[in-house]
């Protein structure tokens, strides 16, 4: 068996492996949270705690999900808030956690209304053993405006909040973005101001999953009515990966630590968080879909990678793709590249003749009567379109030309 160090230091605080639950309904109780551990989770985010005046009252049913061509959980609606048990039990459970687990990273998620809020329960979280805090700036379903992402959207109402988690405690602390923004690096930078010492991103995207189409109501139906909320899962990894690198590549924030949340799933979508700049790693719908052991298999999947890339430090990996993904306006236009059929693996299916003729440039040509594909070069503007769709991997990248005029050898090329 493949043995690598999966360990990571993050903000000071170290994790025998990246993986960690996310503030969610899947870390929601001492019960749970001690299930992850023993499972081998590196560290819990324990769900949200809000201030003792805040009270929560939940809708039922509140989950809806995406599915696409028979592949269920695509992407997952969630109309839940914070934490609903009381400060005092949910103090408790932190208490007993660290207690019963001293070499776990235990991580408490607070949110407040105001400033006095935001320093009171760092300090209380403090009290009770936690070794990190992270501020939950941007929960979409909260139902005041005073928490949640219409905080995380105000760059000056995050740097005010993170002030007073800072004037309540000393532990590090990482401020959780909300992707409900056009650009995260002026709140990114806002909450550093305010005394963050890192950021966990992202939180889940405003969404409305699916309606209804006889009771022409949005999903999850309450008593006919539904609302906006989060949309977390598979389909948001493009999104995080996209903040991800745009906070890393802004120079001011170069070096940013970054807890990395957003569809993973499997120890290939851990990787590509990684390689983006991440340092641990929050997971919530895949467990929610598979349970605590998932984390078995992207700890396995993810040191057979290391093995395969020859790297025995998980940090050494961290953020190494960040280079490689530059504005559009840079990249090299010189060249296409053709795509290449191998004929003994088509099926004949006919999926990339539709789809280039339907959605692209009419390049793949059809002989009906040996139900063969082939391109057309003059046509074809090496899109590649067609190495998608293929369901059995018989297109590949083929040769590579040079637009006419262009310098450069195509044998030189990086594809």
């Amino acid at each position: 068996m493949i043995k690598k160090d999966l360990s990571i230091d993050f903000l000071g605080v170290h994790f025998e492996n990246p993986f960690c639950l996310s503030s969610s309904p899947v870390g929601n109780c001492y019960d749970m949270c001690k299930k992850a551990y023993e499972t081998g989770w590196g560290g819990v985010v324990f769900k949200t705690i809000g201030p003792k005046h805040f009270v929560i009252d939940e809708v039922s049913p509140r989950f809806d999900k995406l599915d696409k061509e028979g592949t269920p959980f695509v992407g997952f609606k969630n109309m839940e808030q914070i934490a609903e048990h009381s400060l005092e039990e949910n103090l408790a459970d932190l208490k007993r956690l660290k207690e019963e687990f001293p070499d776990k990273v235990l991580i408490a998620s607070i949110m407040g209304t105001n400033e006095q809020d935001w320093e009171e329960l760092a300090r209380l979280v403090d009290e009770a053993g936690a070794d990190m805090i992270e501020m939950n700036l941007s929960c979409p379903q909260m139902t005041s405006h005073a928490m949640g992402s219409d905080v995380g959207a105000n760059p000056e109402l995050c740097r005010k909040y993170c002030a007073a988690v800072k004037r309540g405690s000393s532990l590090p602390m990482m401020a959780k973005m909300t992707p409900n923004v056009t650009d995260m690096v002026p709140v990114a930078l806002a909450s550093l101001e305010g005394g963050a010492d890192g950021i966990a991103a992202i939180n889940t995207v405003k969404s409305i999953c699916n309606i209804d189409l006889d009771k022409k109501i949005g999903l999850p139906i309450v008593n006919g009515k539904s609302s906006i909320s989060g949309y977390s899962g598979k389909a948001v990894k493009p999104i995080a990966l996209r903040f991800l690198q745009q906070m890393r590549t802004d120079e001011r924030l170069k070096d940013l630590a970054i807890s990395g949340i957003g569809g993973i799933e499997t120890w290939e979508d851990a990787a590509e968080f990684i390689l983006v700049g991440a340092s641990t790693l929050q997971v919530t719908t895949s467990i929610m879909q598979y349970g605590y052991r998932i984390v078995e298999d992207m700890k396995n999947g993810l040191m057979h990678y290391m093995e395969e890339q020859h790297v025995d430090h998980l940090k050494d990996l961290v953020g190494l793709a960040n280079q490689n993904i530059i504005p559009a306006e840079e990249l090299d236009r010189d060249y296409k590249v053709y795509p290449e059929i191998d004929e003994e693996k088509c099926i004949g299916c006919g999926r990339c003749y539709i789809s280039c003729y339907d959605g692209a440039h009419q390049a793949i040509e059809w002989n009906e009567e040996t139900r063969k594909v082939s391109c057309n070069k003059e046509k074809c503007v090496g899109c590649l379109l067609c190495r998608l769709v293929c369901p059995v991997g018989a297109i590949s990248k083929g040769e590579v030309e040079m637009k006419p005029g262009r310098s450069g050898k195509p044998e030189d090329k990086v594809l």
